[in-house]
């Protein structure tokens, strides 16, 4: 776009030398008329070189770019004379004017655009003393211009970065893809052996057998799991189902809906957090052999994720006595968190019944 602009400052100021050289004779002052062309001259080829390099296109340009246009404009009654100007004749700038709105429209969208148009639409009009038809289309020209182009411009830089970001999101799928295939001729088969073989073994022999299961399970999750939405830190949205997906292993079942749970992506991150903290909780307390049941719900109002587990639980109170020891790795980690998104943490638990965990997580 800004090598069409450049080549539109050059096809512009052919336009006005044929323009002068025709009526130069109708001028108050053609001696004049010169050193402006010669200044529009300098800086078609200044500005043409200069906005093709990227760091360059910055407000002092931009706004030097808009300047010389101006001034060109008021010194078209010197040049030319009120008379001729009332009469028809154009002023010095004609088309040239429109190189500036394009570059201010291609720089900030449709409202820089839009300034850039008025501002020299309205110094165009203020010059003459008499309105003329063909003023006003030349306004009205250079207003949809700088709307329009700006629009386009705006558009054509979202499309660019959403290209560049599917380019990414390919070249990383690929990438898992194959790192899926290295894994599953090598490590995965590797650990599967072992628990199969070490699972009947007593001591620890049979605890490695059991932990090689849980890494297969887990490698199986992450390699078959794409991405699931933008990076960490980043805007946009991810399915919640992927976010607990990974948490899944030969102790721990995770049902979901069906259809993708959207969060926003620092939401997703948090939830998952508070169910990582739960599920190391349920493995630090009640034992590594201990199962738990992750279960997703999504309705239009909120979303639930609770978490139960087959442990020993806990009586009453002792969440409160843990913290007032200082211990607050529940308050903090799951109860902590799902505040700062607006919603509430409960928890129950009896001596031998095990423990849940409900996760409520408002949609707005």
């Amino acid at each position: 776009m800004w090598r069409a602009i450049g080549a539109y400052r050059i096809a512009s100021l052919l336009y006005v030398m044929v323009l002068i050289v025709r009526n130069v004779d109708q001028y108050a002052n053609p001696l004049a008329a010169g050193p402006a062309l010669a200044l529009m001259v300098g800086w078609t080829a200044f500005a043409t070189a200069a906005f093709a390099r990227p760091a360059w296109r910055r407000w002092p340009l931009l706004i030097a770019d808009l300047a010389v246009a101006l001034a060109v404009v008021v010194a078209s009654p010197y040049v030319v004379g009120q008379g001729p100007l009332n009469a028809g004749v154009p002023t010095l700038a004609v088309a040239w004017l429109g190189a500036p709105v394009l570059a201010w429209a291609v720089s900030g969208g449709r409202r820089r655009g839009l300034t850039a148009a008025l501002l020299l639409g309205t110094a165009d009009i203020v010059v003459r003393d008499r309105l003329h038809p063909s003023t006003l289309n030349g306004f009205a020209l250079m207003v949809l211009a700088g709307f329009v182009v700006g629009l386009v411009a705006r558009l054509a830089a979202d499309a660019e970065e959403r290209m560049q970001r599917a380019i990414e999101l390919e070249a990383a799928t690929r990438e898992r893809e194959r790192l899926a295939r290295d894994i599953h001729d090598s490590v995965l088969q590797v650990l599967a052996l072992v628990q199969r073989r070490g699972a009947q073994l007593p001591g620890e022999a049979g605890e490695l057998a059991r932990l090689a299961g849980q890494q297969e399970a887990k490698l199986r999750m992450l390699i078959a799991d794409g991405p699931s939405g933008p990076p960490p830190g980043e805007e946009g949205e991810a399915d919640l189902r992927a976010v607990l997906g990974r948490f899944a292993s030969d102790t721990v079942s995770i049902a979901s809906p069906a259809t993708p749970v959207p969060l926003p992506v620092r939401a997703a991150e948090a939830v998952g957090a508070a169910v990582r903290a739960t599920l190391d909780n349920v493995d630090r307390h009640a034992g590594p052999a201990a199962r738990a049941w992750v279960l997703l719900e999504d309705d239009d109002a909120a979303i639930t994720v609770s978490i139960r587990d087959d442990g020993p639980g806990f009586p009453d109170g002792r969440l409160e006595e843990a913290a007032s020891q200082g211990r607050l790795g529940v308050a903090q980690s799951v109860r902590g968190r799902i505040a700062d998104l607006g919603g509430t943490a409960e928890i129950y638990s009896k001596p031998g019944e095990g423990t849940e965990v409900e996760l409520h997580i408002p949609r707005h």
